[in-house]
Parts: structure tokens; sequence; C-alpha cells
């Protein structure tokens, strides 16, 4: 197995285990079980496996997928490169390594810190609980270091080249404490919810996390970036004292310190902070790891979940938007799987995060190249709004994914062979459940920011965007709603991604164009009703059950 091949990097080391205490074959073994059963998960970034391939020796996916890690790696290389200010340039490497490491910790790695089986299977076997505890600290390290490594090794490679060994060694250096930094602080926010909540609520907030990460960190490189003044190419760092909370400034002060300009009181203390503080957590996360172990059991108990108002809800919106009653009792299925379903909601969440930050980071870059606050009110920012339906390809595709796809068998015990109430009843619940919030909110902040003269303008984006989901919906490969396993995610189709997103802003030129027409939007308003009208028939024809099958 392949497994075997990354284990025997172990072997050498077998003795210091055994001093430690930890038995080691015991321990070997459960890591292998757990690196073959990996091999079985897709991640997040590369969702694709090989459906028919034959479980025993199909390979581990999120090695496969570290291709693409160096791809991304890239984008570090410019900032490594420069030779304008160290505190500036680490900034934004650390702060983009945290972001990438973080969010794939918490969406591919908190099965993994927070695996139960090992108390269900083995506690209660004669196994010695330092080797189920070393195995699992095995487990996240091995990932962990192939993660880290693939996204640092070209940045590596050009600042030994570019700044000499010293700058190679640091380097190396901040990135061990950074990972020891995101892991003992993921745990411990894991551990701090399950302190005070039941499992069914970690399991909700993982999702939650994962949705305030990408709004802080997206929100936050635009936040480090102005931390500096930039004025023709010369760089200048101002420290305050609100800047301890900026973690990546910790892990570039070295760099200002030993290969820069020296350090004033405040690199210092930043310097020290990146090797105090990950030391700091660690020791004081390691006083808590049994507590943590203890609250984790809250895992494996299900506790009944409080749905009637939710679905008082969901029955109101299906009368509103549902003409006919079977989809309406879709609109209610694909309502109910959409809320509950974590799997679905771990990939699709993070898509909502940046789809509601993306309209204010562009309308902000648009008021600090305006003349001011004033200016930017009386143009047409608003249109920006647009980048709410970023998301609308990705989740419509994924309307097709379910962890519990197995009860699809479901779909062939219905009396209907008609399944355009399915589809239109998923669709729908969609826009009600996902998209809807998202508008609503943003459409609020843009009225306040406005003025109620945009009220029109609101209704011409909203029109575009149902008419842009009923389009995405014809283009893309259709399948029952929450009918396959997201093992068998495709990584293809990226030209008709491509096309949709050009088709965005096909549509957000329209909307500019017509505005400078008299009554133009209106009268763009009215188009988009027929066009709505027309497309939501053809979208939703009868089709039959027959030719379609589930996993």
């Amino acid at each position: 197995m392949e497994t075997i091949k990354w284990l025997r990097m172990l072997d050498p080391l077998r003795n210091v285990f055994e001093k430690f205490g930890v038995d080691y074959p015991v321990m070997r073994k459960i890591l292998e079980i757990k690196l073959l059963m990996d091999g079985r998960r897709a991640p997040t970034l590369l969702q694709k496996s090989s459906k028919n391939a034959d479980p025993a020796t199909q390979s581990n996916q999120f090695i496969k997928s570290l291709w693409i890690y160096i791809v991304l790696s890239l984008v570090l290389v410019p900032f490594v490169a420069m030779k304008m200010n160290f505190m500036f340039q680490m900034s934004l490497v650390f702060g983009i390594l945290m972001f990438m490491i973080t969010t794939s910790m918490i969406s591919d790695f908190s099965s993994v810190l927070l695996d139960v089986r090992d108390r269900n299977i083995l506690f209660s076997k004669p196994v010695q609980r330092k080797a189920i505890n070393m195995a699992k600290l095995l487990h996240v390290t091995i990932y962990l270091l192939l993660l880290t490594g693939s996204l640092t090794v070209v940045p590596l490679l050009v600042g030994l080249y570019r700044h000499g060994i010293l700058f190679f060694l640091l380097f190396i250096v901040e990135i061990i404490l950074m990972d020891v930094f995101i892991v003992v602080l993921t745990a411990a926010l894991y551990w701090l919810v399950l302190r005070f909540f039941d499992g069914e609520k970690l399991k909700d907030i993982i999702n939650y996390v994962q949705i305030g990460l990408t709004i802080a960190m997206t929100v936050g490189y635009q936040f480090i970036s102005r931390l500096f003044n930039l004025m023709d190419v010369k760089v200048a760092f101002t420290a305050k004292w609100w800047e301890l909370i900026i973690f990546p400034t910790w892990f570039a002060s070295p760099f200002e310190w030993l290969l820069g300009e020296g350090g004033n009181t405040y690199i210092i203390f930043f310097s020290v902070l990146s090797v105090v503080g990950p030391l700091a957590v660690l020791w004081i996360y390691s006083l808590l790891m049994p507590s943590f172990e203890r609250n984790l059991q809250k895992l494996a108990t299900h506790q009944a979940r409080g749905k009637i108002n939710r679905l008082r809800l969901a029955d109101r919106l299906s009368v509103l938007f549902c003409r006919e009653r079977i989809e309406r009792l879709f609109f209610r299925f694909s309502w109910d799987m959409m809320g509950r379903e974590r799997d679905f909601k771990l990939k699709v969440y993070p898509q909502l995060g940046f789809s509601l930050i993306f309209p204010f980071i562009f309308m902000f870059n648009m008021l600090r190249s305006n003349s001011g606050f004033a200016a930017m009110r009386e143009g047409r920012g608003y249109l920006f709004l647009y980048f709410c339906a970023l998301m609308i390809p990705t989740i419509v595709l994924m309307l097709r994914f379910s962890g519990s796809s197995k009860g699809a068998w479901i779909y062939q015990t219905i009396p209907l062979k008609n399944t355009a109430p399915i589809y239109k009843g998923a669709v729908k619940a969609m826009i009600a459940r996902l998209f809807g919030p998202v508008f609503v909110f943003q459409a609020a902040i843009f009225l306040f920011i406005f003025g109620a003269r945009i009220i029109p303008d609101l209704v011409v984006i909203l029109l575009s965007v149902l008419l842009y989901t009923v389009i995405s919906f014809m283009v893309l490969d259709k399948e029952l709603p929450f009918s396959r396993p997201f093992q068998n995610t495709q990584s293809g189709g990226t030209f008709v991604f491509l096309g949709l997103m050009i088709l965005l802003g096909v549509f957000a030129g329209a909307h500019l164009g017509f505005t400078f027409l008299a009554y133009g939007k209106y009268l763009w308003m009215l188009l988009l009703l027929v066009f709505n009208f027309i497309a939501w028939k053809l979208a939703f024809r009868k089709g039959s059950l027959n030719h379609l099958t589930y996993d």
C-alpha cells in the first residue's frame, strides 16, 4: 500500500517513540489505517476521485492535489523576491500563508482534529492511550507538513536565491512556528466551543467559523496593506499597539529586525512574540488536552434540535414562491437538506462569505480612489452588488451532492415522472435560503449608502440574478438534487464557469448602459421580467426519471 512508503520514514525514529512510552507497532498500524482511509476522502480544493476505482488501491487524493498548492504558492514569489521592506513584504506573505493553511485546516482537517472514532473503537480495546494520541498527532502533522511544504517550497527557494541562507533558515523557523500557532488556535477554538456547547452546535459552528474566517482574512488582506504608507517606491511602517492582534506582523518582524533596517521597540517585541506566542499557546493547550479529549465525546451524542420555527418559515415561503403542491414539497425538502447537510454547508458557505464581502471591498477601493464619500454616493457604485451573484453557479452545481446520497433511492419510489417540480423546488429553495439573506443584507446597506434612488436598480439587479440563476441551471449538467456523493465532485467545467462569470459582467454592463437612457432602467426591468418568464418556462420543462441514475 502507498501509505507504507510514507510510514517507512518513521521507522528510524522507533526508539525515540518507545522512550516516550509509545507502543510503536500499534501506533504505526493505527496511523496506517488513518492514512488509508484518507485515500477515500476528496479534499476541498480538489474534489475529484475515481468513482470506479478499487478502494483498496485508491491513492490519497490530498497528495494528488498538492500540485495545486504549489501553483497557488506562486502568488507569494513577488513578495518574497522584492527588496523593498521586509516588514511589508513578509507580512503579506505570512498573511496569505495563514489564510490558506487555516482554511485548509478547517475545511479538510477538522475531521482529523475532531475524530471520535478512536474513542468509540479503540478505547474499548487493550490499546495504549499514548499510541492513539501519538497516531492522531502524527496524522495531523503529516498533512500539515505536506500542505505547508507545497505552499512554501517555491518561495523558500526564491528567498534563498534573493536574500541568502540566513533568510532561508529564518523563513523555515517562522513557518514552523506559524504552523504550531495555527494548529493550536484551531484546536483551542474547538475546545472552547465544546466546553460550553454540545457536539451538534460545534458541527454547526465549524461551518460558520469557515465563513467568518473567509470574511476576516479577506478583509485582513486589505487591512494589512493599509498598515503601510506607500509613497513613490518607498515603504514606511508605523507600528501601533493594536497591531498586536495582526498575527502576520509577528512572524514578519524577525526579518526586519535581523535582515532589514534593525528593530525598534515594537519590532523587537513582535519578534519575541513570534517565538513565545506559539510556544505559550502550545503549553496552554497541553494543559487543556485532557479536557479537550473528554469534551470530544459530545460529538458522539445527538440531541434533538428545534426545527419548528424553521419549518414554519419554509412552509410559508413555499406557499409564496411555489404554485404546485409537488414543487412545494421539494422546496421544503431542499430547504431542510441545505440547513442540516454539514458537508454541503462546508463546501457552499465559504462561497457565501466571499459573495457577502466582495461588493464592499470593491466599493471601498472606489472610495479611496474618488474624492470622498459624498462623490461616491452620487455615482453608480451600487452596481458592485452584482458580485453577490458570483456564488450562484457553484451552488447550483453543488445542489446535486449530499453526504446522505445513498438515500437517493427514494426518487425511484415516488410515483412521479415529471422532474420539473423537483428541480424547480430545489432551485427556488436555494435562492430563498442561501442567496436571499445575502442579497437582503447587502441591499439594506447599499440603500443606507446610496439612498432610496437605487430602489429601481435593486429590483433590476434582483431580476438579473434570477435570470442568471436559471441560465446557470440550464448550462450546467443536471442531476437529481442531493443524489450524488461529494466524492464524485468533478473539477471540470472551468470554461463553463468562466463563461458564466463573463455573463454576469454582461448583465452589469447592460444595467450600466441603460442607466444613461431616459427611463432606461425601467425599460431594462421590463425586458428582464419577460426574459425571466421565458427562461423559467424553458428551463423546467417536463422530463422523465427513467434516464436518471444515482449512487
